[in-house]
């Protein structure tokens, strides 16, 4: 296992005993695996205060990372809850949250909602289709539910919305790909 050290934003809210850092298995030069797949089970550690309290928050993508960073929880039902507060770093020139940002959260939250339907192995975005819906502004709470529509050996497809203060922001669908390590 690698030690891998996130932005201070990150480390913040990850903090294990005073520790900045977090160990992963397996992967890349960076020591995690592919969308989600690490030491953890894809999810880091619990957010333990602050407004993030009780929220899990993925440590194994760097680019997830710097563009949240996201968090996701688990609902009484058993579904996943994604979220993140916006920020100026987050908006386009027009001072509303920048498509692409929306676009690389609904991708986090596609691997929370598959949950267990990914049998704990790595995966890959295989396809994502997106419809813009209306604009999110810095201070929001930006959140994604959604569903998996059919789970199958080597596919899993998801739908869901990504939305604020009860508005939709984004529509999705999206189909992961199960892949095996190469050996």
């Amino acid at each position: 296992m690698r030690p891998c050290i996130f932005p201070p934003q990150a480390a913040k809210a990850v903090a294990f005993g005073g520790k900045l850092e977090l160990a992963f298995a397996g992967g890349n030069d960076l020591g995690v695996g592919m969308d989600g797949e690490d030491a953890t089970g894809g999810w880091g550690g619990v957010v333990e205060t602050g407004e993030w309290a009780g929220w899990r928050i993925s440590s194994s993508d760097p680019f997830e990372m710097h563009a949240g960073p996201f968090y996701m929880k688990r609902e009484p039902g058993g579904g996943a809850v994604c979220a993140f507060r916006a920020e100026r770093k987050h908006m386009n020139g027009g001072e509303f949250m920048h498509g692409g940002c929306l676009m690389t959260f609904a991708d986090y939250a596609i691997f929370a909602i598959a949950g267990s339907a990914l049998d704990g192995g790595g995966s890959v975005t295989a396809s994502m289709n997106c419809e813009f819906i209306d604009a999110a502004r810095v201070g929001e709470l930006i959140e994604s539910r959604g569903e998996v529509v059919r789970a199958g050996g080597s596919l899993v497809f998801i739908r869901g919305q990504v939305t604020t203060g009860g508005r939709t922001l984004l529509n999705y669908s999206a189909i992961i790909k199960k892949v095996r390590r190469k050996t």
